[in-house]
């Protein structure tokens, strides 16, 4: 292959991903996701901290996570009351 064969095609290909920006919009989604979790696990963590004196304590894992990261609050109470109300 020649060299010139070679840059045309890098050339076009960084042209291509710059028209296209898919990779961009992929580590935004990428990117939103792992500060929600982030902060879901920190909502968790401030929960066990100050929830431990009335007995309160909500493991921390993937799913706990999830749930408390993508719904904030509402996800944190809803978990609080299934540890409280369910969960005996």
């Amino acid at each position: 292959m020649s060299s010139i064969l070679v840059i045309s095609i890098m050339v076009g290909l960084i042209i291509l991903l710059l028209l296209v920006g898919t990779p961009v919009k992929f580590m935004r989604i990428i990117g939103q996701t792992t500060v929600k979790l982030g902060i879901g696990v920190l909502l968790l963590f401030f929960i066990n901290v100050f929830g431990g004196a009335i007995g309160l304590h909500i493991p921390i894992n993937f799913f706990t996570a999830v749930v408390s990261g993508f719904l904030g609050i509402f996800g944190i109470a809803s978990l609080a009351a299934i540890h409280l109300f369910i969960i005996p």
